[in-house]
């Protein structure tokens, strides 16, 4: 069966799929985006997801293309016409169509949407779940508002594409005061030396992942501590255990870090324990 996209009103082949050439989103990165997991037939953690998606259409003026209601409608239905049980979607808003001009278009100008989904190989994840990933770190070059979730993302690609240059997964960033920020596509956990789980407050400089808020309910429920505060690299590379978060990948442990092995290079039991009680806390969508 061919794969569906939903775009600005139609469900196409994804192959057939197109947007304006002077869709804001295509010349400026003027838009926003979400990716959210499917798992055994359920939306993982959606309100958090779309709740964030107005956050991100607020900060930047851009209108929904369409009532909530009516987007979780177009969401089902793009994931039952590509019979997506898991997997994930991407839905991605801009600011629309108009004459190419830096200054935002004529109001009323309706906002652009697509939405698409996949099936994906869950084992795959399995396998780097048990394995562990490696990771490289790299000074943080992006916009000061990676708070809002943009399609801006050529940083985090260049970033993507060394940390596969060096034959790692993922790309830590770093700020200039050498305190770990998160990742490319991900927010970055260690387990301190007194068994609590340590992470970068998210009110400036990272993205407040979805997966990061449910994570601290698993904690909650599981009785961990959860310490939201700065650290170093120095002190990530003599934590108990690393590991990063998203939605599409839940908690990916790692094990080596620019070439150097974290603890005893494999995956810690924390991680672990965080995944296997993750789905039972998260927020449940029926398809």
């Amino acid at each position: 069966m061919p794969r569906i996209a939903y775009v600005n009103g139609r469900y196409v082949k994804h192959s057939d799929a197109m947007v304006h050439i002077e869709d804001r989103g295509y010349q400026f990165a003027d838009g926003v985006y979400e990716v959210c997991e499917v798992r055994h037939g359920v939306i993982v953690d959606l309100t958090r997801h779309l709740d964030r998606l107005n956050r991100s259409l607020s900060e930047l003026r851009i209108a929904w293309p369409m009532t909530r209601q009516a987007l979780i409608l177009v969401i089902r239905e793009t994931l039952r016409r590509n019979h997506v049980r898991n997997g994930l979607f991407y839905l991605q808003v801009t600011r629309g169509v108009a004459r190419r001009d830096h200054v935002f278009p004529p109001a009323g100008t309706p906002s652009s949407i697509v939405v698409t989904a996949k099936s994906t190989d869950q084992s795959v994840i399995a396998k780097k779940n048990a394995n562990g990933i490696k990771a490289i770190t790299v000074r943080d070059n992006r916009w000061d508002r990676v708070d809002i979730k943009s399609v801006g993302l050529l940083p985090n690609a260049m970033a993507r594409q060394q940390a596969k240059e060096a034959g790692a997964q993922e790309a830590i960033y770093i700020d200039h005061n050498g305190m770990v920020k998160e990742g490319a596509a991900t927010n970055v956990w260690i387990v301190d030396h007194d068994g609590n789980l340590v992470t970068r407050p998210a009110e400036h400089g990272i993205l407040r992942g979805i997966t990061r808020t449910t994570l601290m309910d698993v904690a909650a429920k599981l009785d961990v501590t959860i310490v939201e505060r700065f650290f170093s690299v120095e002190e990530m590379m003599k934590a108990r255990e690393v590991f990063i978060t998203a939605a599409t990948s839940i908690c990916f442990p790692v094990v080596s870090i620019d070439g150097e092995t974290i603890a005893n290079g494999h995956p810690g039991s924390m991680s672990q324990k965080i995944r296997e009680a993750f789905f039972d806390v998260a927020e449940k969508t029926a398809i």
